[in-house]
């Protein structure tokens, strides 16, 4: 398979129309909705309870309590990843990934919480020793075992994704261990039923609980299952031509059926699965360094590991399933008429996508180590001369040429810095150390846009 790609760095940026940025309406409501679920538990615990007496009433509540609560936050986690449009464009993937990563905490927290409540406070009910109790509760009560099994896998999980270990783990298989929480939802959900004093008996409650895991399961098989393979089919997505664009960088071209459908927005990424050997079973986020056509889209990979090292080696022809596109690093969240766009290293990709098509006063800041990792530089500067933008260049190496990112350097560079609108992406490190400095140039922190796919 064979095909000629368009070069579009001799066209003209075109810019989309200046609109002001949604409301975080969706956000808001989003929380609403959450806290008003686990409001709605404690209300079902309330009137199932009619009084609590002694040191094992008081355990075996909070167990119930704590109970209810692990098993709506662990629905809500799933929704949270669930890829819903409404969600990804409005709260933006990398928002919807702290949500997750926090509430994850509170819901391990709370399932080991109820544990240890529960069977403390059935062994001072019953006058037994704890590890008696447990025995008791595990091999005897209805789904128990399978739930104990469940619970233990979720604890796995938790420790393997704590900060510390994740480094130490690729992303392909972190993701991969992550799908084994469907596992243990699955083992962990009969329980809740069978063994739950505000379910047992309660036939409204039992229903409201498998409307809500029903509808996260359909939610989930529809949009991370269902839409990606419809598609691929529909779109038929190939690799055409891989050209480097810097040391360790390379763009990678790829077209297709009816492209435009597809309604990627410049800034948005998509998960793509190279059906190459040692590449299929890994879907990875990266972002369209080019505006997307109608006959091709363009991704550029830096070498950072085994996965986004091999695009550097794929043959025109190898198939492509992308799933996406997703995010909300888009022109939705600007309000300020003033932009700027501050990327480091392959961090580039989305904000070339955005200084060719952002409308108005724009200002691009890119960060590299040396002047020849500088990627795609001859078309940004193209696009700022056409546009007639500013763009700075800073590197580490040779010093003469390098700035600390700091609120003064920034400033020096930008002046009116408190007044713009800022899109940062760049690795975890100069990210952090740029909203610190953003922050303290005077730019609020709503009108700082970032998106990160660290994991």
């Amino acid at each position: 398979m064979a095909t000629t790609v368009h070069d579009r760095r001799t066209e003209a940026p075109r810019a989309l129309p200046l609109a002001p940025g949604p409301p975080d309406l969706v956000p808001a409501l989003t929380q609403l909705a959450i806290w008003a679920g686990a409001a709605a538990l404690l209300a079902l615990w309330w009137s199932d309870t009619t009084s609590v007496v002694g040191a094992a009433g008081w355990l075996t509540g909070a167990g119930r309590i704590t109970g209810l609560l692990a098993g709506y936050a662990t629905a809500v986690l799933l929704l949270l990843m669930a890829r819903v449009p409404l969600l990804d464009r409005n709260i933006g993937s990398d928002r919807l990934a702290r949500w997750h990563a926090m509430g994850g905490r509170y819901t391990i927290s709370l399932a080991l919480a109820h544990t240890l409540l529960i069977i403390w406070g059935y062994a001072l009910t019953s006058h037994t020793g704890v590890v008696e109790q447990t025995t008791t509760l595990v091999l005897h009560y209805p789904d128990l075992l399978k739930g104990t099994a469940g619970f233990l896998l979720f604890l796995a999980t938790a420790v393997l994704s704590a900060r510390a270990a994740r480094r130490r783990l690729s992303y392909e298989t972190w993701h991969l261990l992550h799908f084994a929480t469907y596992l243990a939802v699955f083992l962990v959900f009969g329980h809740q039923l069978s063994d739950g004093a505000d379910f047992v008996g309660n036939r409204p409650a039992r229903l409201a609980w498998y409307a809500l895991y029903g509808g996260v399961a359909a939610l989930l098989l529809w949009f991370r299952f269902v839409v990606p393979v419809r598609r691929a089919l529909r779109h038929r997505l190939w690799v055409s031509e891989v050209r480097p664009e810097a040391p360790g960088v390379v763009s990678v071209y790829l077209t297709g059926d009816r492209l435009d459908e597809l309604r990627a927005e410049p800034g948005q990424f998509f998960r793509w699965r190279f059906l190459a050997p040692g590449l299929w079973w890994a879907a990875n986020p990266y972002s369209l360094s080019a505006v997307a056509h109608p006959s091709y889209l363009r991704i550029t990979v830096k070498a950072a590991g085994g996965h986004s090292a091999a695009p550097a080696r794929l043959a025109p022809g190898t198939r492509v399933l992308a799933e996406g596109p997703y995010g909300a690093f888009t022109a939705r969240r600007r309000r300020a008429p003033k932009v700027l766009l501050l990327g480091g290293g392959v961090g580039i990709t989305p904000l070339r996508t955005l200084f060719e098509t952002l409308p108005g006063d724009v200002t691009l800041v890119y960060r590299a180590r040396r002047p020849e990792d500088l990627a795609l530089r001859a078309e940004l500067d193209h696009l700022a001369a056409a546009r007639r933008a500013v763009v700075h260049y800073v590197v580490d190496e040779p010093a003469a040429y390098a700035s600390p990112l700091t609120s003064r350097a920034l400033r020096a560079l930008v002046p009116d810095l408190a007044e713009r609108e800022v899109y940062l992406c760049g690795p975890p490190g100069m990210a952090e150390a740029a909203q610190r400095a953003l922050r303290g140039a005077g730019v609020p922190r709503r009108r700082i846009h970032h998106e990160s796919f660290a994991f």
